[in-house]
């Protein structure tokens, strides 16, 4: 049962481009007393808040040094007892690596009362700035969204599994987190997808800092290292990824004559 105090609302903040939030994300910020803040979330974001709102940091990303999910959860909890409106803001979309799912448990057990605002996962914004869908009649009937690095207590992903999974079904795969693994990735997704399937990673997807690549799986890990591409960043790997090498390469051309 509910005790008598605020609430808090998860709030997906999208790939970090202000015009990508949704109008329900931008409510909820305008509304917000406490404002937790994830480290990928941009400051023309967070400049919605109320001028009264306290806003705190809360960065966690992968090789960082960050708050501890424990922390962050103790501080939801402590500051909707006092009766504010709690804002938990989170890059991309709550519920996608996010750690929403392990907060909103966490939240209803103490019997504080949660809500949650979807937002714009980076792994559908990175392919979107490259004109590219992550699903195609004829190129992919699915998409798989993964994450490269595991929980510490966790295995990681299957990723032979997945090379499988992607040739047979025609997936397009989506790796978040995974440029640090990337030479392992590589390794395993060959031994059942060709070294020629197209590859694309995106740095910063949305924001006016975006960088990316198109290469093929079998150098996907020569890539990161040539181009310095680095977290954060997103890779796709499939045969829609071959849209946005051919507008590239219509680029080139145009651009040489």
């Amino acid at each position: 049962m509910n005790i008598d105090t605020g609430k808090v609302t998860l709030v997906g903040a999208g790939p970090g481009d202000p015009e990508l939030l949704t109008i329900k994300a931008l409510k909820a910020i305008q509304a917000a007393d406490v404002l937790l803040v994830d480290d990928l979330v941009s400051d023309e974001i967070v400049k919605y808040a109320p001028p009264g709102a306290r806003v705190v940091y809360v960065g966690k990303r992968g090789g960082c040094k960050s708050t501890p999910q424990a922390f962050i959860e103790k501080l939801m909890v402590m500051a909707a007892r006092e009766g504010g409106n709690v804002v938990r803001l989170k890059g991309g979309d709550p519920f996608i690596f996010g750690r929403g799912g392990e907060e909103v448990e966490h939240l209803r057990e103490a019997g504080i009362h949660v809500e949650i605002v979807s937002g714009i996962t980076s792994g559908l914004a990175a392919v979107t700035a490259l004109g590219v869908p992550l699903t195609h009649r004829e190129h992919a009937h699915g998409v798989v969204f993964v994450t490269g690095h595991a929980h510490s207590d966790a295995q990681g992903p299957d990723w032979q599994v997945l090379a499988r999974a992607v040739r047979d079904a025609r997936l397009t795969l989506v790796i978040y987190m995974g440029v640090s693994g990337a030479q392992r990735i590589q390794n395993e997704l060959l031994s059942a997808l060709p070294g020629s399937t197209p590859v694309a990673i995106v740095q910063h997807a949305s924001l006016p800092g975006q960088r990316h690549a198109i290469t093929t799986l079998a150098q996907l890990y020569e890539t990161i290292v040539r181009e310095q591409l680095a977290s954060p960043s997103v890779i796709v790997i499939g045969n829609v990824v071959s849209a946005a090498a051919s507008a590239s390469s219509s680029t080139a051309k145009s651009l040489a004559a």
